[in-house]
């Protein structure tokens, strides 16, 4: 029997080898890995880019294993060209970006802005890389352990910075490696060695693959709470560290929201005790630029700072204004008249008590403590040198020079939320918010306790009262920058919208807190924004971020709704320390940095809200984030393509015998017969240098069945050009099914005795 063998040197048996080579698709695999690292939504378009990249430059390796000196000269070549690029997309990534690309290689990702030039650069520098070296270390010289140091590179890239790699890219790179050592090592011809049963290996190496797959997607990945807190101190404490945090003090006088995105540390960064857990403010921002999405600092509203001298002190920028203007009242029945106050003569509102919490810093030294909501003292604290307040309640040290330590505690008094709560509380605020000229009203209540002190020396209360009076007393600047929301048309209309019909600045306030959890936002710390995405995009868009997009559209929605507002930036306490004996322990990670509003009640202060989803919800989607214990979205559609593979690959004697009855009972007499035999042939494995004879002798001697009415009339279509009945196709398909069914039942019988034999 003889076959006409096909020219495999064909362009379109070129472009099929070339385009399913292992190592190209393998090339794809990772680079699509790592730069899901850097750019989640150009994942695809990277992966395309190496696999179309790969195939070019891998034609130029061809050549160089064929022309060594010119070959070698050619990639030198290549690889300068390269480099170039590199370099060229290096520079015009520094172009208005504040930090080198060296500089934003080492630091975490999900603390800077997106920069496209320096992503694209890193594409370059790794896809030449990669490719060079896995072409090598395959189709040179195969070494198992470099494409292994390989496949673990991506696992490094995401490490450095404690991100979890997706579960697909984890499978498809332990898969492809699998599929490296069964091909490079078992599969690869060269004129010393040929493969005889390409098949089986294959076979075999699919099914171990697909099993591998399915059990990598189902196993949960044991949780461990590792304490990283030693190790990053002293990475830390690393003169290199503190020269990178130095450089990247720029970002301190603005926000964006980069801090809060994708996986951040759990290193402890502070520990808390508190009856309850509360939002923690270190930094209020004034100012919003919607062409770069960021706040900035405002030196008037923000950074306004007087020196407390010693311990305790008075925070008096929350809820004691009513106590003031009540006083006033009190004393001064024409300023009663005058603004409203006469029928509140003598009440006095109704506090929720006053509780205590304590903060204990425990990483890092740092100019900045944070602030509970509502604070009312700082009662004591280790730092013994004198500190700053700032008019919007931020507590720092005096000079970077005298900066806090990472073993500092604070501990303050706070007012818990409830005071809206009270309506005639409400009402009070409701009155005094009422009055036309709130700033006039403010400077006759701080004349009028000015000549008091006077008339009264040293009388504390006094005292006190002008010290909330001086941080309130600058209203119109709050109006001039706290009510500035860039004019923009769209956030007027729907803040115009939201709170129709409503008087109090309180319940328009809760409005507009509700508003996005009411209107289907959603939550994604995934979520990475195009260049020139702002808040008004957040809002009617994409209605997609996290806290920084939620507090920002809020903050702006209540400028424009007439309410002054700030961003604030800080932590949320939400998770208990476990390891504590009392249950009034929290733990503050980098994971629960929070960015949130803060309102200006008139005739009470400053109010936060939290318009993002409640903690819970976030601390949800941050385990499903987490979670390998569950599958993942692309850990299921990995699953059920293995398991499709897998029970394909057992069914596929069965599948394929039908169809190939199907397809040859469509063919004519002498076709069907041509088919049988090769079909006949492959099962047995017969070469196909054998003749007919020789293969019925080699079926009879296998498995006994009898296939020489197939032999007899191949010969004479084949050699005798005969034409052939559906007489003679019946019988060469009874003698196929027969041949089929006892190679089924030799091969179970093999697998049996086998079986005992072991035993």
């Amino acid at each position: 029997m003889t076959e006409t063998v096909k020219n495999k040197s064909g362009l379109k048996d070129f472009l099929i080898r070339t385009l399913a080579d292992p190592v190209l698709v393998y090339t794809a695999i990772i680079m699509s890995s790592i730069m899901f690292h850097y750019r989640e939504e150009l994942t695809l378009t990277y992966g395309i880019m190496a696999y179309v990249m790969g195939w070019i430059i891998f034609r130029l390796f061809d050549y160089m294993k064929k022309h060594k000196i010119i070959g070698g000269t050619a990639y030198i070549v290549v690889a300068f060209l390269f480099l170039n690029v590199f370099g060229r997309i290096v520079n015009k990534g520094t172009e208005n970006y504040p930090i080198s690309f060296m500089l934003w290689f080492i630091t975490p990702q999900d603390s800077l802005q997106y920069n496209k030039w320096y992503t694209l650069a890193m594409f370059v520098f790794f896809f030449i890389f990669m490719a060079s070296v896995l072409y090598f270390f395959t189709r040179v010289q195969y070494r198992v352990f470099m494409t292994f140091l390989i496949m673990i590179i991506p696992f490094a890239i995401y490490a450095k910075e404690y991100e979890e790699m997706p579960t697909r890219y984890i499978i498809a790179l332990a898969v492809g490696y699998i599929i490296f050592m069964v091909y490079f090592r078992q599969l690869s011809e060269n004129k010393d060695v040929v493969v005889v049963d390409k098949f089986e290996s294959w076979k075999s190496g699919i099914i171990f693959t697909a099993i591998f797959a399915i059990i990598a997607s189902i196993i949960p990945k044991p949780a461990v709470e590792a304490d990283r807190t030693i190790l990053e101190t002293l990475i830390n404490a690393d003169a290199f560290t503190d020269r990178l945090n130095a450089m990247l003090n720029v970002f301190r006088d603005t926000a964006s929201g980069q801090q809060f995105r994708g996986q951040m540390s759990d290193i402890p960064i502070y520990y808390a005790r508190s009856p309850e857990n509360l939002r923690l403010k270190t930094t209020t921002f004034s100012t919003y630029d919607y062409k770069t999405d960021s706040w900035t600092i405002n030196d008037e509203n923000d950074d306004n700072c007087y020196v407390k001298e010693g311990q305790p002190f008075d925070i008096p920028m929350n809820a004691e204004l009513c106590d003031v203007l009540l006083y006033v009242a009190g004393i001064d029945s024409d300023f009663a008249d005058t603004y409203g106050l006469t029928e509140y003569a003598g009440y006095e509102p109704v506090y929720p008590e006053l509780r205590e919490m304590s903060v204990f810093s425990s990483y890092q030294a740092g100019t900045r403590t944070p602030v509970p909501q509502s604070a009312r003292q700082l009662l004591e604290s280790s730092y013994t040198d004198n500190m700053l307040l700032s008019h919007s309640g931020a507590v720092t040290s005096i000079s970077s020079e005298s900066s806090f330590k990472y073993n500092e505690n604070f501990t303050y008094s706070y007012m818990p939320d409830g005071f809206f709560e009270n309506p005639e509380n409400k009402a009070l605020i409701d009155t005094i918010a009422k009055n036309a000229d709130y700033q006039a009203m403010l400077d006759e209540a701080y004349r009028i306790i000015s000549d008091e002190i006077t008339n009264q020396a040293n009388n504390e209360e006094l005292l006190h009262y002008k010290d909330v009076l001086d941080v309130n007393i600058n209203y119109n600047s709050f109006e001039r920058v706290l009510l500035d929301y860039g004019g923009n048309d769209k956030i007027y209309n729907l803040a115009q919208e939201i709170t129709a019909g409503l008087e109090s600045d309180y319940d328009k306030a809760k409005a507009l807190e509700w508003y996005f959890i009411q209107n289907d936002y959603v939550y994604d710390l995934d979520y990475r924004k195009e260049v020139g995405e702002n808040a008004e995009d957040f809002l009617f868009d994409t209605k997609r971020g996290v806290c920084y997009e939620y507090a920002t559209a809020m903050t702006l929605l209540a400028r424009a709704a007439g309410i002054p507002a700030r961003y604030c930036e800080g932590f949320n306490m939400q998770t208990k320390y476990e390891n504590s004996r009392s249950d009034d322990m929290y733990v503050i990670t980098a994971r629960d940095s929070h960015g949130f509003p803060e309102l200006y009640m008139k005739g009470f202060g400053w109010v936060s809200f939290e318009p993002t989803m409640t903690a819970d919800s976030v601390r949800e989607n941050d385990d499903e984030r987490q979670a390998s214990s569950l599958l993942s979205k692309a850990g299921i559609a990995i699953l059920g393509v293995c398991v499709v593979l897998l029970l394909f690959m057992l069914a596929y004697p069965v599948l394929s015998h039908k169809f190939f009855q199907i397809i040859n009972n469509r063919r004519s007499p002498n076709e069907a017969v041509a088919g049988v035999m090769h079909r006949i042939c492959r099962l047995y494995r017969i070469p196909v240098s054998d003749t007919s004879h020789e293969a019925e002798e080699t079926v009879k001697l296998v498995s006994g069945a009898d296939i020489s009415g197939t032999a007899a009339l191949f010969d004479r279509a084949e050699y005798g050009g005969a034409e052939l009945t559906e007489n003679d196709k019946a019988t060469v398909m009874r003698e196929y099914i027969s041949a089929w069914v006892k190679l089924r039942e030799t091969r179970k019988e093999h697998r049996k005795q086998k079986f005992i034999r072991k035993k």
